[in-house]
């Protein structure tokens, strides 16, 4: 089992920053990658970014050039620096995890408890 601590997030106007953090911890076998999506009402969750086990990082076109997702592997942590906000990015963020909890399981999934994030004009 994994746990995900998220902090950061609030309200911040449009054109700054935000960084969000997320701390994995709990007993697992295996990190395949770790991430941030976000979701407004309505709509469906949507990768915001992710960072694998052998360092490869994937963003959204959205967020694409101005945000870095970083990761310490001795914290079990995972950073998303987010700069340029827009009110579009507002949303609740939350942090994911896949991997594998032991040797013979399969894949497995866990999400933060969200975050939200709002950006005012």
């Amino acid at each position: 089992q994994v746990q995900l601590v998220e902090s950061g997030g609030g309200l911040v106007q449009a054109g700054g920053s935000l960084s969000l953090s997320c701390a994995a911890s709990g007993t697992f076998f295996r990190v395949v990658a770790m991430g941030w999506y976000r979701q407004v009402p309505g709509k469906e969750r949507e990768l915001v970014a992710e960072i694998n086990a052998g360092w490869g990082r994937k963003y959204a076109d959205s967020v694409e050039g101005r945000s870095t997702i970083s990761r310490d592997n001795a914290l079990n942590t995972v950073y998303l620096q987010m700069n340029g906000l827009k009110p579009e990015d507002t949303a609740v963020y939350y942090c994911s995890w896949k991997g594998y909890d032991s040797p013979r399981s399969g894949p497995s999934d866990y999400w933060g408890q969200g975050t939200p994030v709002t950006v005012s004009s």
